[in-house]
């Protein structure tokens, strides 16, 4: 989930400390652990993922070949990017969380105790792998927005009524979160999209809709 906690939690370095982390116990499966994480904070049991085979090695008894193919192509096209994928011990998340992308370092983070279905583990991949094409289509990684990147009302009905019930405390996250649930059901979307983040063509093969039209022109991103 991404969680616009991204943009509650301040920017900070990115260089992995080498101490221990700084938290209590009491302070673990709470948002704070998880802003700790994202900040690299908390490095303890996170490990950078740079293929299928770094998730077999940390979940050995789990058979992935039948998302071999599309995880690695999710990795090349991220790194293309600058997105890394770390796979984090679960006592960073808050219970029931599985995944949470950072708009300030462009890192996102599976909660490893959900990663033993390779199912999972692709919705997931592509949830968060939206959340980064999103913070694509507001202008560039580099910089901490996100937009949506398809007209609201394409969202179908069903994924609209489930993250509208799921987002209740969060109604302002709910037109983002829409889209990436679709996304993280839907085989090939989210490749697409990063396929065309990627190469440069995010508002071609995308037509921004006209809140973030406006913003990319004011900030220069589109001349008109």
């Amino acid at each position: 989930m991404k969680n616009i906690i991204a943009a509650v939690v301040a920017a900070a370095a990115v260089a992995l400390p080498v101490h221990s982390d700084p938290l209590k116990d009491k302070e673990y499966f709470t948002m704070h652990s998880m802003g700790c994480m994202l900040l690299q904070e908390c490095v303890e049991d996170v490990k950078e993922i740079n293929s299928i085979s770094d998730i077999n090695a940390e979940i050995p008894a789990v058979n992935y070949d039948i998302v071999s193919a599309e995880f690695n192509s999710f990795l090349r096209s991220l790194n293309k990017i600058g997105v890394k994928v770390f796979l984090a011990d679960q006592k960073y998340f808050p219970i029931g969380h599985r995944g949470v992308y950072h708009t300030v370092s462009n890192n996102f983070f599976l909660n490893k105790t959900y990663m033993h279905r390779p199912g999972v583990l692709m919705s997931v991949m592509r949830h968060e792998g939206w959340h980064a094409a999103q913070d694509c289509m507001a202008g560039t990684i580099e910089n901490n927005m996100i937009a949506i990147i398809l007209p609201e009302e394409t969202v179908p009905a069903m994924y609209q009524e489930i993250v509208k019930h799921t987002y209740q405390s969060m109604p302002h996250a709910i037109p983002w979160e829409k889209e990436a649930y679709w996304a993280g059901k839907t085989e090939g979307m989210t490749a697409r999209a990063l396929e065309s983040c990627a190469r440069g063509t995010m508002w071609t093969d995308y037509e921004p809709t006209p809140l973030t039209r406006k913003y990319l022109v004011e900030e220069g991103y589109l001349s008109k």
